[in-house]
């Protein structure tokens, strides 16, 4: 029995507090939802395509070595700058030297041989000329079998002069190649510019340098007259950036200063391709987009991080509304005359608009974004007070909902769409 009035008494306890729940709910909504309102007016909108990355210049020219030997002199540091055909540093030249003069030596030995050869050939031709002459005076003197062979011997020292000048060439060639290899222990500046990047010490050996392996740079030189801002744009906003378009450049090791440039190069296929990919999960797919950077003389340098503002579309004197004013409903939530989508699942874009104390769901269509606004092609005008927040009550706004403003601390005097200016909070 007791166990059966605590049950009724609990069932009672429920019961009012959810009426009285109910109860508040209902004088709210009534009294009116506090939402923040705002005029419709007209602006300058800017849409962009915000994006990161790094500087680099424009020419950058990777030195490495294309002979391995020890680093006897280092004549520039890391962050000079550099002329066209300044002597950089110095390999140890011994071995290179060596080789140089054994190919001379093979040169002279070539050489000497096809003398040897152009003499044996002269010898074989006046040999065979003196046979003609005697057989010309008398037959029995020089047989003929004599004369045949003269003229073998000369068809031999013939081919072995042009096997000797062959030889010639050969040892020519060895000299050339161990020449280009001496002169490469010298490394010159190819362009005009600045150290960016040294990698070697005197005293160390470089090895040949490969494509594949890092370790084999010695040192970069960059011409920093034209400095580009490379950054990866999403696929989804790659399609709306244009050659030219201009876009303003903040650099994180300057917060102070903004810097301005314009499109240069769009890339053509993703820096990533999806065939690239490891696993199943497929990544996002960016592109490449590079901005030369208008003359500053900020000295910057290469791989400082970057943001770029890419302005892609502008509009003056826009009818324009809040980003947090657009909301999305269900056609079939909306009246018919404010949602003809053809289809009760359709979604309607719109915002609510305020009148006599009420908000009213009205569809509009929108054009570019701003960083606040969007534009606003049809469905508003200039004066129409609009619900601007706070978002959750957007969300929660319903067709002919009573409303009452909420007047921020610093807004007084300012008008919040009720038509009053007296800085007050406003129930309708």
């Amino acid at each position: 029995m007791a166990n059966r009035s605590k049950l009724i008494i609990g069932l009672v306890i429920i019961t009012v507090l959810g009426s009285a729940t109910a109860l508040a709910v209902t004088r709210g909504r009534q009294s009116g939802i506090e939402v923040r309102t705002e005029m419709i007016e007209t602006r300058d909108l800017v849409q962009f395509v915000t994006a990161s990355g790094n500087i680099r210049a424009r020419r950058t020219v990777d030195i490495s070595s294309d002979v391995s030997a020890r680093v006897s002199q280092l004549l520039i540091e890391e962050g000079d700058d550099v002329v066209a055909g300044q002597t950089l540093l110095r390999l140890e030249p011994d071995q290179y030297q060596a080789a140089f003069s054994r190919a001379e030596a093979q040169l002279a030995q070539s050489q000497a041989q096809e003398g040897q050869q152009r003499a044996n050939l002269t010898q074989a031709t006046r040999d065979q000329d003196r046979l003609v002459q005697l057989r010309a005076r008398d037959s029995i003197l020089v047989s003929r079998q004599q004369l045949d062979d003269a003229r073998t011997r000369v068809e031999v020292q013939t081919q072995l002069l042009e096997a000797a000048r062959y030889g010639v060439s050969q040892a020519q060639a060895g000299v050339d190649e161990a020449q280009d290899r001496l002169s490469k222990t010298i490394f010159s500046a190819p362009m005009p510019g600045k150290v960016t990047r040294l990698n070697v010490e005197e005293g160390e050996t470089v090895i040949i340098g490969t494509m594949n392996n890092p370790g084999s740079l010695v040192l970069t030189i960059s011409d920093l007259s034209l400095i580009e801002v490379v950054v990866q744009v999403d696929e989804t906003e790659v399609s709306m950036i244009s050659l030219g378009d201009r876009a303003s450049i903040r650099i994180d090791a300057f917060p102070d200063q903004e810097f301005s440039g314009q499109v240069t190069e769009i890339g053509n296929s993703a820096i990533t391709p999806p065939s690239q990919q490891q696993g199943n999960q497929q990544a996002a797919i960016d592109f490449e987009v590079v901005l030369t950077l208008d003359e500053t003389e900020v000295p910057l340098r290469p791989d400082l991080s970057a943001t770029a503002d890419i302005i892609v579309e502008s509009r003056a004197d826009a009818v324009s509304v809040p980003i947090i004013a657009l909301t999305v409903r269900d056609a079939a939530e909306v009246s018919d005359s404010l949602s003809q989508s053809g289809s009760d699942d359709d979604d309607v874009e719109g915002v609510f608009l305020v009148q006599d104390g009420l908000v009213y769901f009205q569809r509009v269509q929108a054009g570019i974004a701003g960083q606040e606004y969007f534009e606003v092609l049809s469905g508003l005008s200039t004066r129409d007070v609009v619900v601007s927040g706070p978002y959750q009550r957007i969300r929660e706004l319903r067709d002919g909902d009573a409303i009452s403003v909420i007047v921020e601390e610093g807004e007084e005097g300012q008008n919040d769409g009720s038509g009053s200016q007296n800085g007050i909070r406003i129930r309708f």
